[in-house]
């Protein structure tokens, strides 16, 4: 029964990492399923996990939000954007990356993930563009704050992402080992 409850632990993980892609807290959802996991599965059994790893995931959900803030804050502050292009910007790329996912679908696997990637930099890119042109900036130059809010956003989603896929291979190697 407990290998039912590893393979149904890293079908969590990988809903996490799902929900990760679309901008929205996946890894946290990992430290908390891992964390449960750990807690009702005996220590003692094939499949357990330690409270180390535990910790170890933890430590990597939070690298992935400093990864990920580092990267969205350089980016829009160094361009000189405004908290109204940054909210706007974060609300553009969440709703960029759900569309992605359905545009990238027809390609398997890979498809929705590059596509979300993309679209939520995308989203980004003109949420922040439409927030600093309500605040009155000129266009060159809310297409300039758009452009580091893509890259900002890609970035520091690819860095995030990558953390993510370490956490599922943190579990994975703590539940086969």
């Amino acid at each position: 029964m407990s290998v039912v409850w590893a393979v149904l632990l890293l079908l969590v993980l990988l809903v996490g990492w799902t929900v990760a892609l679309l901008g929205m807290p996946g890894n946290w959802m990992n430290v908390a399923a891992t964390a449960v996991y750990a807690y009702f599965v005996p220590a003692d059994g094939a499949t357990s996990i330690a409270w180390p790893v535990v910790a170890i995931v933890l430590a990597l959900a939070i690298l992935g939000e400093v990864v990920e803030t580092a990267a969205a804050s350089l980016g829009t502050s160094r361009a000189g954007g405004s908290r109204r292009g940054a909210v706007l910007a974060l609300i553009g790329s969440m709703i960029g990356a759900v569309g992605g996912v359905i545009v990238g679908l027809p390609i398997p696997i890979v498809g929705p993930v590059v596509a979300a990637l993309v679209f939520s930099g995308l989203g980004a890119l003109a949420g922040a563009m439409i927030g600093e042109k309500w605040k009155g900036r000129q266009l060159g130059e809310s297409w300039q704050i758009g452009k580091a809010a893509f890259w900002s956003r890609l970035f520091g989603a690819m860095g995030k992402l990558t953390i993510g896929s370490v956490i599922v291979a943190v579990v994975a190697a703590a539940l086969l080992l």
